[in-house]
């Protein structure tokens, strides 16, 4: 399979909806997204071309059709494998399914690294860059628990999740606002086994506005009393936010989330959003670009010395409305350092 020319595998490509770069005898780099659409894919991708130029190599991108497709990605890495890729990075759609792909990806030499979502197990991949999402979620998390506190408000929460498919960032998020909002989140691998009368309840929304919009309108009609929404990121809350300003509901209720977008950021400063978790996927991108040209030069695999089972590219608290005890930086600095 790796004997395939160049030009039968480039056209297996475009098949498959990949971007075929020209044929340059650089070693070649993978990366697959979960989709091509969320901007925050998008950005990582353009970080990871930036850096391909800077590290001298060819850079193949793939995405899902939607979040949550496995199987586009597993096509992926074999269209990779068949092109002799030293490696790839992917930020997996289903970190448990994408495992044995990323197996026979090892079988043929490759370096894998996984960008914000780890596989899992986590060490089925060679090395995770990601944000902190336990973190992430942790700090958007006490930051309501201290505003509702201040304000004597007793919260009923809605959780606006991914998918169904208990994808190791969703959970993680989803745990740690959970428990950065004081809640017993009994097991913390899991989202929905708990039982605090706090919460009214969960939807997903596959990380877009649409779907953000369609599962706040499902909690709404469940529990019109909500005034604290948890989203998995910032598109899922534009999304929850036109469902709450249709139901008269967009001044009484504060939304958090996670990504550090421009557009959510934006958001921040026109008060749609209370808080979000910034993240940095280009730094991601240009590190897991970094690690494999290393490898492709030298067979050095990288390092982690963080005491994490990942490498923490870094979260930062953005907000208008700082809390006590909360560590954070206001729209201003987050437009400057913002993404998308």
């Amino acid at each position: 399979m790796r004997g395939i020319g160049k030009a039968a595998v480039c056209l297996m490509l475009v098949l498959t909806g990949a971007a075929c770069n020209r044929g340059t005898g650089e070693p070649i780099v993978g990366l697959i997204t979960k989709t091509d659409t969320n901007p925050f894919f998008v950005t990582m991708k353009n970080g990871a071309q930036a850096a391909a130029g800077q590290y001298g190599v060819e850079l193949q991108t793939f995405a899902g059709r939607v979040d949550g497709d496995n199987e586009a990605q597993v096509l992926a890495i074999e269209n990779l494998i068949s092109f002799g890729a030293e490696g790839f990075l992917i930020t997996p759609n289903d970190s448990s399914a994408i495992v044995p792909a990323i197996d026979r990806a090892h079988e043929a030499g490759m370096l894998v690294i996984a960008l914000d979502t780890p596989v899992e197990p986590v060490d089925a991949a060679d090395a995770t860059f990601a944000t902190d999402n336990y973190e992430a979620g942790r700090l958007i998390g006490r930051w309501a628990k201290t505003k509702f506190e201040k304000e004597g408000k007793q919260a009923r929460i809605a959780m606006l999740d991914l998918n169904a498919n208990q994808v190791s960032v969703d959970v993680q998020r989803d745990q740690g606002f959970l428990e950065g909002f004081g809640v017993d989140v009994s097991d913390p691998g899991r989202i929905g086994d708990e039982t605090d009368p706090r919460i009214a309840g969960h939807d997903v929304t596959d990380g877009n506005e649409e779907g953000g919009r369609t599962a706040m309108e499902n909690l709404l009609q469940k529990d019109p009393s909500i005034n604290l929404v948890y989203t998995i990121n910032e598109p899922a809350a534009a999304g929850a936010y036109q469902a709450l300003k249709a139901a008269g509901r967009d001044q009484d209720v504060t939304i958090v989330s996670v990504d550090g977008g421009c557009p959510g950021v934006d958001n921040v400063a026109n008060g749609v959003i209370g808080a979000t978790s910034m993240q940095f996927p280009v730094k991601m991108a240009e590190m897991g670009v970094q690690a494999i040209a290393e490898y492709a030069r030298t067979g050095a695999r990288p390092q982690n010395t963080t005491g994490k089972n990942f490498v923490d590219t870094g979260v930062e608290l953005i907000t208008d409305e700082p809390q006590a005890g909360v560590e954070a930086k206001d729209s201003a600095w987050g437009k400057q350092n913002c993404w998308g």
